[in-house]
């Protein structure tokens, strides 16, 4: 019975993490969607994904120069977003590979 709660629990903190680090990555998309476009970076919702991007996705950034900064600043974003759904996805099957196997009943 114990190991079924464990089992729960190890599946709880995979899903959990899997779910925080897409979310991190859709945020990082997002502030890449509004720099594409021009978006104004004095509003409050660009300054929070541009917070989130610099907190988040600082490993990226400036890591290819193309001549448009906008799309320079797209590939970056995108490519720290799918470092971050693969980072989580990865995480979260080591999370439950990592799960006490359940004892048999004799």
């Amino acid at each position: 019975m114990a190991s079924t709660g464990a089992a729960r629990i190890f599946s709880l903190v995979a899903t959990i993490v899997r779910v925080v680090c897409s979310v991190i990555a859709a945020i990082i998309v997002i502030h890449a969607v509004f720099v594409l476009f021009e978006a104004n970076p004095a509003n409050a919702l660009v300054e929070f994904t541009a917070g989130w991007r610099d907190t988040f996705g600082w490993f990226t950034k400036d890591l290819f120069t193309p001549s448009d900064p906008k799309i320079a600043e797209a590939i970056n974003d995108g490519l720290a977003a799918l470092i971050w759904v693969v980072a989580g996805s990865l995480l979260s099957k080591l999370i439950v590979r990592l799960t006490p196997a359940s004892k048999a009943k004799a």
